[in-house]
C-alpha cells in the first residue's frame, strides 16, 4: 500500500483554525507562534521541542503539530506510534483536525492492518463536529459499505451535511441520489438544485447532468 502522507504545512494551518500566520497565533501564544515560525523556516528541531513542551502542557494543537511532525520523518526519532499517542490524546480533547488524521492513520494502514471500522469511528467523531472533509468520508463509508453495513440513508444525511457545508463532490453526489432515489426519495427538483449548485463551483460533469434533468422536469 502507497504511504499516506500529511502535507505539515497545510495541516498546520488547519490545526489553528481562522490562524493564519505566527504572527497572528502570537496574538494567543508566543510560544506557539514561535515554534510556528521555526517550522516555517525549516528549523524542525526548536519546532519540535516547542510543540512537546506545549503538548505536554496540555495544549491540543502542539499535540497535533508534534504528531504530525513524527508521521513525516522531521524528528529525531520519529515514530508512528508515538504520532499516534499524541494524535490520540488530541482527538479525544476535541480536535477536530486530529480525529480527521486518526481516521486516515486507521483507514491507510499506517498503524498496521488497515481497520476501516476504526476510521470510521473517527471519521464520524470529526462529522458531527462539523468536519466537511470527515463528513464526505463518512457518508463514502456507509455508501460503500466501507467498515459497516451499507446504509444509503446515513450516506445520504452525511452527503448532505457536506453538501451544505459546500463540498462539490458531495454537492454532485447527492444529486444523483435524488435523480435515482438511492437513500432519499426520487425528486429531480431537488437532483436539478445539487446539480446546479456543483455546476456553480466548477464540477465539469454536473453541467451536462442539469440540462438532462431539466430535460426530464420540461416533459409533459
Amino acid at each position: 500500500m502507497a504511504k499516506r502522507t500529511f502535507p505539515l504545512a497545510h495541516v498546520l494551518l488547519l490545526s489553528f483554525g481562522l490562524m493564519a500566520s505566527a504572527g497572528e497565533a502570537a496574538e494567543g501564544d508566543p510560544t506557539l507562534a514561535h515554534a510556528l515560525l521555526s517550522y516555517a523556516q525549516g528549523d524542525y528541531a526548536p519546532a519540535a521541542r516547542a510543540f512537546a513542551a506545549l503538548a505536554a502542557a496540555g495544549q491540543p494543537v502542539a499535540m497535533h503539530n508534534l504528531a504530525v511532525m513524527h508521521l513525516r520523518g522531521e524528528v529525531r526519532d520519529a515514530d508512528v506510534q508515538t504520532a499516534r499517542q499524541w494524535l490520540e490524546r488530541a482527538a479525544e480533547r476535541g480536535f477536530v483536525t486530529a480525529q480527521v488524521a486518526m481516521g486516515e492513520l486507521h483507514e491507510s494502514g499506517r498503524l498496521g492492518a488497515p481497520d476501516l471500522a476504526q476510521a470510521l469511528t473517527w471519521y464520524e467523531r470529526a462529522a458531527e463536529a462539523g468536519s466537511a472533509d470527515a463528513q464526505v468520508q463518512t457518508a463514502t463509508a456507509y455508501f460503500m459499505g466501507r467498515g459497516t453495513a451499507r446504509d444509503a440513508a446515513l450516506a445520504a444525511r452525511w452527503y448532505r451535511a457536506a453538501a451544505n457545508a459546500g463540498d462539490v463532490g458531495a454537492q454532485y453526489i447527492l444529486a444523483s441520489l435524488y435523480e435515482r432515489g438511492d437513500g432519499v426519495p426520487a425528486d429531480l427538483r431537488l437532483a436539478r438544485y445539487w446539480y446546479a449548485a456543483a455546476a456553480r463551483q466548477g464540477d465539469e460533469a454536473a453541467p451536462g447532468k442539469l440540462q438532462e434533468i431539466e430535460a426530464r422536469l420540461a416533459r409533459p
